[in-house]
């Protein structure tokens, strides 16, 4: 997010300093912040800026139904493997939907009760007909899904199939499940004490300003069947200078709490110039809900004078505090840094903004394609000690890369830890120490390229880890997951009609003494999407009985046999993109 220009203004004193933004800027260019694109271009055109929306917005942005499941028409020689136990495929639809960015939650009073989310592009598939004669299919996009499981994650349920028979998709939100969007998603998921389960994502329309963070209230029934309840709607707005970007949420289900049950959401309010269309800020927002999800406070901004910021994370401590983090940067910072506030009566006041660590925010994986980021992810242990992970660019010698760059770096998942309220921080250490100080391991070279020439193993390289999460057990235990590269392999690239060196992703789980590998086979991001978005996040989570579940994304082969959006593709056979869970203690 490295920042050296000068032309950011606080929120309440745009209107006053218009004229002076676009005196001291050094651009002239104006954007149409009236579409999604328009504001992408606005942001990613800001100098020394490297601050981006989620992975979700931009894709959203040119989103093209072409694109959805294509690649470049490749594959590689690992891509046929079919997921197999003990990982388990959560996604029901048998029709090559994509499914990508993944939270999830154990029932506090049922570790056999588990709820997931996705973004889910399911109603891409659906056969039926709007009454103006449109296929349903023709609206697919980016919708709010779950699943849940009442076997500790052996099963899931269920398929949505139309917008009558929505399964679990949330609903209310998108056109197609009877809301106002053109899509949704980024989703987090968290259960309150009494067993009730909260979704909180986007919604918002891609050539058009309106947008908001939703937020709907599920409940299980006795034969353990989910109903989802009608969306709240914080920070719904229809001005093209503002979109709300990256929720998170967090439910104080400790039963000792005197805040208990109440729900907490945050999520980064971009601001634009409505006048040139030019970035301004964006802080990390909150709302709160005290009645059970019924109603939230009105926005309230928790970051002070750290205004250019990305990617927040809010979590409960056992005695009620409540913890935000986030990554950003104030005015004329050179660097970005992991920063956190704290709230001990509810979320009605909030402490200054405490730097846990300065960062590199990392750039896309050497031998990849796909959008990454640096967010990061916070924990409360059971005694109090407040733990949060993010991924930095580290030189592969020690210490912060010295360039965005790839060439000697490598992106590590970091934690921190806080034995005193977080006031102060323990020095950033590796998440996976052993993967860290690892090289990629090269599988299937030699390849004999189309020219005749050979392609051998690339020179080694330090394996990347990113997007961390973290949980404790009731006793104490913690456990952090994250993707590793620590695959590489040739991929033939259909349109360059070459091979080219390809890093495949595994899931990884620690306790920060042991650590395994819970995937069964790696994720080729290359498919869907033409390779470039899987999401920003990965899932992590812990029941009473001391057993985690992580939950991240692989690819699978299938063999097409309905229409996607608008496109026939019967018997086409494609790596579809799902979403997979395993279990497990250490």
């Amino acid at each position: 997010m490295r920042n050296r220009k000068t032309l950011f203004y606080p929120a309440v004193i745009l209107a006053m300093t218009v004229s002076a933004v676009a005196q001291n800027s050094s651009s002239q260019t104006t954007y149409n912040i009236n579409t999604l694109a328009g504001k992408v271009a606005s942001l990613n055109g800001t100098a020394g800026l490297q601050i981006r929306f989620s992975a979700l917005i931009e894709h959203e942005a040119g989103f093209d139904p072409d694109e959805v499941l294509s690649s470049d028409g490749g594959g590689s020689a690992l891509d046929p493997a079919p997921v197999v136990g003990p990982n388990v495929i959560v996604n029901q639809d048998t029709k090559g939907a994509p499914q990508n960015e993944t939270a999830i939650a154990v029932d506090p009073n049922n570790p056999m009760r588990i709820v997931g989310g996705i973004n889910d592009y399911v109603t891409g598939t659906w056969p039926c007909s709007l009454p103006d004669g449109t296929p349903c299919s023709a609206l697919g996009d980016a919708y709010s899904g779950t699943y849940f499981s009442n076997d500790g994650g052996t099963t899931w349920c269920c398929l949505s199939t139309d917008p009558s028979h929505l399964g679990t998709l949330i609903p209310g939100v998108e056109h197609l499940t009877g809301g106002p969007y053109d899509a949704g998603g980024d989703p987090v998921v968290a259960f309150d004490s009494q067993g009730n389960v909260y979704y909180a994502g986007l919604g918002f329309d891609r050539t058009a300003p309106p947008n908001t963070v939703a937020v709907n209230k599920g409940n299980f029934d006795g034969t353990g069947n989910l109903t989802w309840g009608a969306p709240v709607f914080i920070n719904q707005t229809t001005a093209p200078s503002t979109l709300n970007d990256k929720p998170w949420m967090t439910v104080d289900a400790n039963p000792s709490s005197p805040f208990r049950d109440r729900v907490y959401v945050t999520w980064t309010r971009f601001i634009f110039n409505p006048h040139n269309g030019r970035y301004v800020q964006s802080p990390i927002a909150l709302s709160v809900s005290r009645d059970g999800g019924k109603s939230f406070s009105d926005p309230k901004l928790i970051v002070d004078n750290v205004l250019y910021d990305q990617g927040s994370n809010v979590v409960v401590g056992p005695d009620g505090t409540v913890y935000a983090f986030w990554d950003g940067s104030t005015r004329h910072a050179t660097l970005d840094s992991i920063w956190m506030v704290k709230s001990t009566d509810g979320g009605l006041s909030w402490s200054k903004p405490v730097a846990v660590s300065t960062l590199v925010d990392i750039v896309p994986l050497a031998s990849t394609a796909f959008r990454v980021n640096s967010y990061p992810a916070g924990a409360v242990a059971p005694n109090g000690d407040v733990y949060v992970s993010w991924t930095g660019l580290m030189s592969d010698s020690g210490g912060l890369c010295p360039a965005f760059t790839n060439n000697g770096c490598h992106s590590t998942a970091l934690y921190s830890k806080s034995t005193d309220g977080g006031t102060t921080w323990s020095a950033p250490a590796a998440v996976f120490a052993g993967i860290d100080a690892s090289t990629r391991t090269p599988v299937g070279y030699p390849v004999t390229q189309p020219d005749g020439s050979m392609m051998n193993a690339p020179a080694p390289r330090r394996i990347d880890t990113l997007w961390p999460r973290i949980a404790f057990t009731p006793s104490g235990h913690v456990y952090m997951g994250a993707y590793a590269a620590g695959t590489v392999s040739p991929y033939f690239n259909a349109t360059s009609k070459t091979y080219i060196n390809n890093a495949l992703l595994d899931y990884v789980v620690t306790d920060l003494a042991a650590t395994e590998i819970v995937s069964t086979k790696p994720l080729n991001t290359r498919f869907q999407f033409g390779g470039g978005f899987i999401g920003d996040y990965t899932g992590l989570a812990v029941g009473t009985d001391e057993r985690f579940h992580a939950f991240w994304n692989t690819t699978t082969p299938q063999t097409i046999d309905w229409w996607f959006g608008t496109h026939s593709l019967m018997g086409v056979v494609t790596n579809s993109q799902d979403v997979v869970t395993a279990a497990g203690i250490f």
